[in-house]
This record gives structure tokens, C-alpha cells and sequence, in this order.
């Protein structure tokens, strides 16, 4: 009987250590690659990531490393849980090394001036590797504590989504799979805009019912959009869709709604990225979004006005105002009826 082979989560970050933490329990070697020397050796010392997950024990099974190419070199499978604004860089040069590889993005993100998700990033530098995408309402520190949780592992391969459900399921963990990789994959991405606005609320003492109306629209916003570039609509009912959006939009552990609630406390928003210490997405993920709705023509006054507030000098007050002037519209615009007859 062969060996089996480790598996690789490239990136340090708290999502990236609790997938690790996850693959371990589950009786895999894990290599966690991560940049920095201190890093890896703080938590090959102490069993803990104290910069992204403190207080979380590291199981003895995730070895921390910072030699990428003999990673690539001895795992088969790879989480990719680096920042969006990095993984190009990181992953291009070894894309020779990637070649036969199963490769799972778990970055929610889209690369400024292509919009091309992490996922697409992926096929660009190794188009002869498999790919997938993890996504779900996935708060890292919860799946660290075992809370219980589900997410969505999606990819065309369904070798791949049978590989990852494998691995990763367990007593706490739950992984559902899909094959509509692009609405999975752009779910993940769209929700941490409106997060951003959600935590804005909350700090400014805005109401129950105007934090509904705030993910409802959002919902509604971020399937049209996704429907106009081709996905399925009915991935946005699902867990990577309203699910992720839930809770992003109504934990103060999500980094965005931090950035948010931050914001909304006068913060501006380079010191609410500093005090947050950690990447929000959504903050790059806003500009470009607002660029391609502008571009393609689709609605979307949530994402227009959140800019006008970050990079235009307006109010979420101002926002709203003008959300609740608008002309009314049909409220689900988005999903054809016709599937349900």
C-alpha cells in the first residue's frame, strides 16, 4: 500500500489555519505554507497562530513550512488561501509544478482590472490543473471551535468534489457540492460588499427591519448581477449565496462587517483596514464591482452607493435616503418562475 501523500493550504491567514486544522483532525499530514519565517515558526513552536486565530490550538498533524516549490512538489491536493491581491504573483512562477494538480480556491475575491475570480486566476496560470472552489458561510474562528457548519466545494469534476468531500467532511464539518463553479466562486466574492454596508448599520443604531431590507436587497442585487454573467440563479438560495450572506452581513466575527462597523463608528477607511489587521475583500472587491455594473449596465444602487460613501464623500444616511426615494421595482426580478411550474 502506497503512502498517502499530504496535502498542501497555501496561505497563513485564519481561514487557511482552520481548513488546515480541519484536514488534520480528519488523520491527514497537512503542509501549511505560509511567507513569513516568524509565522511558521511561532506556530511550530507554540501550536498556535496567534496574528489570525489566537487561542485556537494547531494540530500536531499541520507542519507550518515557507518552501513553496517543495510543497507543489510533494502534494496533490492544494487549498489556496491566499489574498486575492497576491495569488497571481505567488502561484505563477511554479505554474510548471501545478500542472495534474488538484487546486481548491477557498479566496473570496476578484482581481482588479480583468475581474477575473480566483478560480479563473487558477486555470489562466495552470490550465492543465483541476479546479475547484470552496465556499459557504464559513466564519474561520467558528470552524475552528467546531461550531457546526456546512459548506460547498463546487467544480465541473466531480472526481475533484468527491476528493474534497472526503477529506474535509466530519463530525462539524459538512461539504455539500455543486457544479455551478462561477456562481459558487462569485457569491463568495459579491457578499463581502454588502457586508461592509451591513456593519456600517449596525454601528449607526439603524433598526431591525432596515438591516432586512439591507441583505434582502443585497441578495436580490448580487443574484442579478451573477445572472448576468452567466450564473445559475438557484446557487444564490443556496449555501454560497443567502447562506454566506447571512452570516457575513450579521457576524461581527466577518472581517468586512468589521470594516463596516468601524466605518460607521467615524473611522476612515484606512484605519479601519489597520485596526481590522487582516485583508476585508470586499473593499477591493467594491471598486471593481462598480466598474463592471457600470460597464454591463446592471442595477446595482447597493454597490454604487456604498462607493459613493468609501471613495465619494457621501453618508450611508445620504444612501439610503436616496434607496427609499427611487422608483419602486419588482421585488424577485431575478429568478425565472418557469422551473417551478
Amino acid at each position: 500500500m502506497t503512502e498517502q501523500r499530504p496535502i498542501a493550504v497555501l496561505g497563513g491567514g485564519s481561514f487557511g489555519t482552520a481548513v488546515a486544522n480541519l484536514l488534520a483532525e480528519n488523520g491527514h499530514a497537512v503542509r501549511q505554507w505560509m511567507r513569513d519565517p516568524e509565522q511558521a515558526e511561532a506556530i511550530r513552536v507554540h501550536r498556535e497562530n496567534p496574528r489570525y486565530l489566537k487561542g485556537i490550538k494547531i494540530h500536531p498533524g499541520v507542519e507550518p513550512v515557507t518552501d513553496l516549490l517543495a510543497t507543489l512538489t510533494d502534494c496533490d491536493l492544494c487549498f489556496v488561501a491566499l489574498p486575492s491581491s497576491a495569488l497571481r504573483s505567488v502561484l505563477a512562477p511554479h505554474a510548471e509544478r501545478l500542472a495534474g494538480k488538484l487546486l481548491v480556491s477557498l479566496t473570496k475575491g476578484i482581481e482588479a482590472h480583468t475581474f477575473k475570480l480566483m478560480s479563473e486566476i487558477l486555470e489562466e496560470i495552470a490550465p492543465q490543473a483541476r479546479i475547484g472552489v470552496l465556499s459557504g458561510p464559513n466564519l474561520a474562528r467558528e470552524v475552528a471551535e467546531h461550531a457546526l457548519t456546512a459548506t460547498v466545494i463546487a467544480s465541473e469534476d466531480e472526481a475533484l468534489c468527491e476528493r474534497v468531500q472526503a477529506v474535509l467532511h466530519g463530525r462539524t464539518f459538512r461539504v455539500y457540492a455543486s457544479s455551478d463553479r462561477f456562481g459558487v466562486e462569485l457569491g463568495g466574492a459579491l457578499k463581502n460588499v454588502y457586508a461592509i454596508i451591513a456593519g456600517m448599520a449596525v454601528a449607526l443604531g439603524m433598526g431591525e427591519n432596515t438591516k432586512s431590507m439591507l441583505i434582502t436587497r443585497a441578495l436580490a442585487e448580487m443574484t442579478r448581477f451573477a445572472v448576468s454573467q452567466g450564473a445559475n440563479p438557484m446557487t444564490f438560495l443556496g449555501l454560497a449565496g443567502v447562506g454566506d450572506l447571512i452570516v457575513t452581513c450579521s457576524s461581527p466575527k466577518s472581517r468586512n462587517y468589521q470594516v463596516g462597523f468601524a466605518l460607521g463608528q467615524g473611522l476612515s477607511l484606512e484605519e479601519a483596514v489597520t485596526r481590522l489587521g487582516e485583508v476585508a475583500e470586499g473593499v477591493n472587491t467594491l471598486k471593481v464591482l462598480k466598474a463592471k455594473a457600470q460597464e454591463t449596465g446592471v442595477y446595482m444602487p447597493l454597490v454604487a452607493g456604498l462607493h459613493a460613501i468609501l471613495f465619494e464623500g457621501r453618508t450611508l444616511n445620504q444612501v439610503i435616503e436616496l434607496l427609499m426615494r427611487a422608483e419602486p421595482k419588482t421585488d424577485v426580478d431575478f429568478i425565472s418562475t418557469s422551473g417551478f411550474n
